[in-house]
């Protein structure tokens, strides 16, 4: 997989059936409008923190008229620290639910240590890291909604040796808001969900002193690529 170049998902509502290539957005020609047009070119040209591999994926096909989606890796080596999908959604006619006629789709999940997962709090923390990426961009965004999920697997049998696994998952969606032309700040909007994965995976903030950014600590193991 390409470093930082373009893989993402697709987050609450719809992110399992995300699939779509970019030879198929091509073939569509000219019926592509160019605001949609643009996002996707933006999202291609974004610059990412090198420990983000980024690579395109196929694109849901029944949430919108026309969709990209992207899926990600915090990499460490030849392991994975977290992974992520982000899909662009558009609507040229609008959408009442999005309140616009872009919605962004997120899926981001890492492993966790036992006892992080069991704080009561780890869901609204996730949650606030979300938000608090865009913000901390300077994004407008509107209408958001998402889930926080924890599980945990425990081993037994022929499996008793394995450790005890937990994971949290972050299931997402939001509106961003439309700029010159009709255009969202797609390029931004991807900084910052890569912000978010970078924190899931517990990698320091990319900004230096930054003390209102809480990363997870490292895990205890990184899963095998």
């Amino acid at each position: 997989m390409a470093a930082a170049q373009g893989r993402l998902s697709d987050g609450a509502g719809g992110m399992d059936e995300a699939k779509g290539t970019e030879e198929e957005a091509r073939h569509k020609g000219s019926t592509t409008p160019p605001a949609f047009a643009a996002a996707v070119e933006a999202l291609r040209a974004a610059r990412l923190r090198p420990q983000i591999e980024v690579e395109a994926t196929r694109a849901p096909q029944r949430l919108a008229p026309h969709a990209y989606a992207l899926e990600a890796a915090v990499v460490d080596g030849e392991e994975d620290l977290a992974d992520g999908r982000l899909v662009l959604l558009h609507d040229p006619a609008g959408h009442d639910a999005w309140h616009g006629t872009f919605r962004l789709v997120t899926l981001v999940r890492a492993e966790l240590e036992p006892e992080m997962a069991a704080d009561p709090l780890l869901p609204d923390v996730c949650w606030s890291w979300l938000t608090g990426a865009l913000q901390a961009r300077g994004l407008t965004y509107g209408e958001p909604s998402g889930t926080v999920t924890r599980a945990s697997s425990h081993y037994f049998g022929g499996l008793s040796a394995r450790p005890s696994a937990s994971q949290i998952e972050i299931r997402a969606s939001w509106t961003p808001r439309e700029g010159l032309g009709g255009v969202p700040d797609t390029a931004a909007h991807l900084s910052s969900w890569c912000d978010l994965l970078a924190q899931v995976a517990g990698l320091p903030p990319a900004a230096p002193g930054d003390a209102s950014i809480v990363t997870l600590p490292q895990r205890r193991g990184p899963q095998s690529r």
